[in-house]
């Protein structure tokens, strides 16, 4: 863990992530009550603080303790500097779950129990493309197969899902995953 978290601390020095918040959560916000939310592998908290002005009370996961010091602090937010290997979500807890840039597939099985009825999800990330990558920047233990975030949650009511070709944010083309998904009673 030590050597991870040291890793995530200099890629956020020397490559800082977007500052913006995800489009697919500035689009689909509406479909989450405001209440208590989770985001996972929130980085320096583009996703957290724009939660936070529409008035979430936040769990923001990292284990980057330079990210995290980034998040500003407020009452609304709860810093949770953790290794996300060996993380449980707390079960029934949860009105909206974030997870973007990041795949931890035991996580993805916690996900559903952890939201209250009528929560919802929104998960995008990586996604193997059909072609390696040209610099071999991503390591496929990270990359979902085709149509495993929609298997992963069928037992949700899908709101959107779509897997696209996109570009990061260091100009290498990627492919991407995304889905919004809602508990029902």
């Amino acid at each position: 863990m030590i050597e991870d978290k040291e890793r995530w601390n200099i890629r956020h020095v020397k490559k800082p992530m977007k500052t913006t918040v995800s489009p697919i959560l500035e689009k689909y916000i509406p479909h989450a009550k405001i209440g208590v939310a989770l985001d996972l592998a929130c980085g320096t908290g583009r996703n957290t603080h724009f939660l936070e002005e529409l008035g979430f009370k936040i769990d923001a996961v990292d284990l980057s303790d330079y990210a995290l010091s980034q998040i500003k602090n407020t009452s609304n937010i709860t810093k949770i500097e953790t290794d996300l290997d060996k993380y449980n979500l707390k079960q029934n807890s949860y009105d909206l779950i974030v997870n973007t840039n990041y795949l931890n597939r035991r996580l993805m099985a916690q996900m559903i129990g952890s939201l209250k009825d009528g929560g919802v999800l929104i998960f995008e990330t990586f996604i193997v493309a059909h072609e390696k990558a040209e610099n071999g920047s991503m390591n496929s233990d990270y990359l979902l197969k085709k149509d495993e975030l929609l298997d992963a949650f069928r037992d949700l009511e899908i709101i959107y899902y779509k897997e696209r070709d996109d570009i990061n944010s260091f100009g290498e083309k990627i492919r991407v995953a995304s889905l919004v998904a809602k508990k029902n009673c």
